[in-house]
């Protein structure tokens, strides 16, 4: 019989195409090839689609370096209307077919991709695909529209004001500073700890904004949260939603929160403990944190839900990763491996789910 294909698709045009490559590294590096013919779709940083390796050692970090999609190899060209299910290539002027994918696996993250933007474009061709829809996507990219998901849910979220593109710190200063300090400047639209600065005094908050715009032009200022940065991954199949044991982060030298450089390049200074130790009582509401986040967006397949745990047991939801970071050392597949799931075992989980989705509006 012909075994199903699986189109791995990452890199993208968002300041965390790099952190897709590795992804990616890791999931091809988990497909069963016996079971499934894979295919690695890279996209350059212009947004150009390739053919590219599909082998795992291509894309992870060298030398402290984050791999990247060249802009050479045929151009992949996905269906262009509801029903036509070949893929082509395109190189040299020429057109040759690259068959029927089954299922995509996009492993983008940041705008762009994780954003709900790749999945409308697949959803109006009708192609399956791994993860969260259009909508679950979009609102659990814009941090401002997941914490109003989350607030509407009964959930407890950490006070923040929203700067709109341009909007002048100085006028919105009355407003911030009964937040009280320190803060944490965001970008609304980004992920990976992209332009993420603690504010410790006020003079230091033009700065950290125009460090946040350099990733998206919309910011949050959030009020700082004192509390253990636990995390739960969350995993929806046939079987019904299941949350993982909970892990947690600990940074240690310069590392004043859990930063891009804390995540992926100073590994001396970071403990990903998982599982961690908690109260049962907080446990059982963390956990439940998460089921009510995950629907609290409308999320499929997968999702990471981090939240604050103050030393009182005071539960805070920060935010809901619709992709997670998914290499193997990633927290993700880290929290469902002390759940006794193995990393290929968990991508095999979220392929079959895509599989078997029903097309159209569900």
């Amino acid at each position: 019989m012909t075994k199903p294909t699986v189109a791995v698709l990452f890199g993208g045009r968002s300041s965390e195409h790099g952190v897709s490559c590795v992804t990616a590294g890791g999931v091809l590096g988990a497909i069963d090839r016996d079971r499934y013919d894979v295919l690695a779709i890279g996209i350059t940083r212009e947004g150009r689609w390739t053919l590219a390796s599909t082998d795992p050692s291509d894309w992870g970090i060298a030398d402290g370096s984050m791999p990247a999609v060249a802009d050479e190899g045929p151009t992949v060209l996905p269906p262009r209307q509801r029903g036509d299910s070949e893929w082509r290539l395109e190189a040299d002027g020429t057109v040759s077919s690259l068959g029927t994918v089954d299922a995509v696996f996009p492993l983008l993250h940041g705008p762009y991709g994780e954003d709900g933007t790749i999945q409308g474009a697949l959803e109006l061709v009708d192609v399956r695909y791994v993860g969260s829809g259009v909508l679950a996507s979009a609102v659990g990219m814009d941090k401002q529209f997941m914490k109003a998901a989350f607030v509407d849910a009964g959930l407890p979220v950490a006070p923040g004001i929203v700067l709109r593109p341009g909007e002048p710190v100085a006028a919105r200063m009355p407003e911030l500073e009964p937040l009280g300090l320190p803060v944490f400047v965001k970008p609304a639209r980004a992920g990976s700890s992209m332009g993420i600065s603690k504010v410790s005094s006020w003079d230091q908050l033009e700065a950290a904004v125009a460090d946040a715009v350099k990733h998206d032009p919309k910011v949050l200022v959030e009020a700082g949260i004192v509390g253990r940065e636990i995390e739960t991954a969350v995993l929806a199949t046939a079987d019904g939603v299941r949350t993982s044991p909970q892990g947690e982060i600990v940074t240690g030298g310069d590392h004043a929160f859990y930063d891009f450089e804390a995540k992926y390049l100073d590994e001396a200074h970071v403990q990903l403990l998982c599982p961690t130790a908690l109260d049962e009582e907080v446990a059982a509401r963390v956990a439940d944190y998460a089921r009510r986040a995950f629907a609290a967006v409308g999320a499929e397949g997968l999702a990471r839900v981090d939240c604050f745990v103050g030393e009182d047991g005071t539960v805070i939801v920060n935010e809901i990763n619709t992709m997670p970071g998914f290499t193997p050392t990633s927290m993700y597949p880290r929290m469902w491996a002390a759940a006794g799931v193995a990393y290929p075992e968990l991508v095999e989980a979220l392929i079959r789910e895509a599989l078997t989705r029903p097309l159209g509006l569900r």
